[in-house]
């Protein structure tokens, strides 16, 4: 079967609304995770907190931070399980289990205002990925997080030595996470891509003239990458600072998920 999994940091939910419904309607994603929602559950209009057509998962606090994570009814008709890593904090990652793999919705801390605190989050990112590596079991990270891999993820007029996003520190926990036999599945297709970002400053036409960063990853497990078909990011659309990335596997036909307890996990 095929398997695609969207990821998008819609910097306001309530903002954005509408353009999701037209992205939803447009992608059909089976996997859909969101980031920056910046709303409360509470807060949201009706057909937001339960989409037609999808098992719905909100996590977020009102005007800051938020995840949320949707799981297509006629891709999984019965409702999957949700849940958050011992990391969790700010309303910062949700993982659902699928047959296939376990995938979580992750918004890292940018860390303007508390550096240590991103890279305790990174590190806690870490853990939990080498957890599943142990464990065999596959698992998708997608989201919002806040490192430019290397100096081809940022402009040439946008790179800042040291400057947060790009420090060197950073940059060596992420790929120390890749190494959790992940695969960075955006540059499995378009390695050589100077011009591959995800997020634009939303100032001077930046985004019209493709002057960004590339902070919004999927990492799957390399047994999943290899059977990757697409992944691309859809610059053009809506309004939000960051693009929407859209990835496409094939998958084995889905069986049932093990009982054994996933890594690292809540209930």
């Amino acid at each position: 079967m095929r398997v695609k999994i969207a990821t998008w940091n819609v910097n306001g939910i309530r903002a954005r609304q509408t353009q999701l419904q037209e992205f939803i309607e447009k992608e059909q994603p089976d996997v859909l995770c969101l980031q920056e929602i910046k709303a409360s559950l509470d807060q949201l209009p009706v057909w937001l907190c339960d989409i037609e057509g999808y098992w719905c998962y909100w996590h977020g606090g009102k005007g800051y931070s938020g995840v949320g994570l949707h799981v297509r009814k006629a891709a999984y008709p019965e409702r999957p399980a949700f849940h958050h890593p011992q990391f969790d904090f700010e309303h910062r990652i949700v993982s659902v289990r699928l047959p296939q793999a376990t995938v979580a919705s992750i918004y890292v801390p940018n860390g303007g205002k508390d550096f240590p605190a991103k890279m305790r989050f990174l590190e806690a990112m870490d853990a939990y990925a080498a957890d599943f590596q142990a464990s065999g079991q596959p698992l998708v990270m997608c989201g919002d997080l806040n490192v430019a891999l290397t100096d081809v993820d940022v402009h040439p007029k946008e790179r800042k030595l040291h400057g947060i996003g790009q420090r060197p520190d950073e940059r060596a926990l992420m790929q120390r996470i890749l190494s959790r036999s992940l695969v960075d599945v955006h540059r499995k297709f378009e390695p050589d891509n100077a011009d591959l970002f995800t997020w634009w400053a939303p100032w001077r036409n930046m985004k019209e003239r493709n002057i960004g960063w590339r902070l919004d990853y999927v990492f799957a497990s390399q047994a999943l990458a290899d059977g990757a078909v697409s992944c691309v990011v859809q610059r053009e659309f809506g309004t939000s600072d960051h693009g929407p990335v859209v990835a496409t596997f094939d998958v084995g036909e889905p069986t049932s998920p093990s009982p054994s307890t996933p890594p690292s996990l809540l209930f």
